[in-house]
């Protein structure tokens, strides 16, 4: 056993470290992003606990089994191998019900529920666009053709580009009101045969 003088010699009291800092990151539980999980949340309770109380998986390979090659094999030759492990498996009742159920209800609609479409062009773009779509109209060709046409983008290129445009309501209605021009229905009108 040491002597006590060299255990307090071993000892030195670090001035770089906020220990109230410290000490309160190892016992936090994390942030959670998760409005409803957050809620819902017990910090008496492990991570695991928490999620399984909430009807969620905390590990997604013991939640979904894939089958393995070698038993769907031998259970097509009908070969089967019983262990003690199967036995204790088939033994233990079913997870129950969850307690809050309504979280992972919750979720679920969340994830089913329609996004809105944030998507738009940026703003040198619509200009580049609107500008060809004024000037020439639907003749993509003659677009490629143009001056202005910097990074020498081809007809198909610019078509793209258009079709993506008019894909954005917001931008496309603005363009139009503007314009004073009708919304074309397809772009499968504006090309000849020869060019598709």
């Amino acid at each position: 056993m040491t002597k006590l003088r060299k255990q307090r010699r071993k000892k030195v009291y670090r001035h770089n470290v906020n220990r109230k800092r410290l000490r309160n990151k190892t016992f936090s539980k994390g942030n959670i992003g998760c409005k409803e999980v957050k809620e819902a949340w017990d910090q008496d309770k492990s991570v695991q606990a928490n999620l399984e109380d909430m009807g969620l998986s905390y590990d997604p390979n013991k939640t979904i089994d894939i089958p393995k090659r070698k038993k769907q094999v031998q259970e097509a030759l009908g070969f089967k191998e019983c262990t003690f492990e199967q036995e204790e498996e088939e033994n233990v009742p079913k997870s129950t019900i969850p307690e809050k159920k309504y979280v992972a209800e919750v979720l679920e609609a969340n994830a089913k529920a329609p996004r809105e479409k944030r998507f738009r062009l940026p703003k040198s773009q619509v200009e580049w666009i609107t500008y060809l779509l004024k000037k020439y109209g639907s003749d993509y060709k003659a677009m490629a053709k143009d001056s202005k046409n910097y990074y020498q983008e081809t007809w198909k290129q610019l078509r793209q580009k258009v079709r993506t445009f008019r894909k954005i309501p917001a931008q496309y209605s603005k363009y139009l009101e503007e314009t004073g021009a009708q919304p074309i229905e397809s772009d499968k009108d504006d090309m000849s045969d020869d060019e598709i």
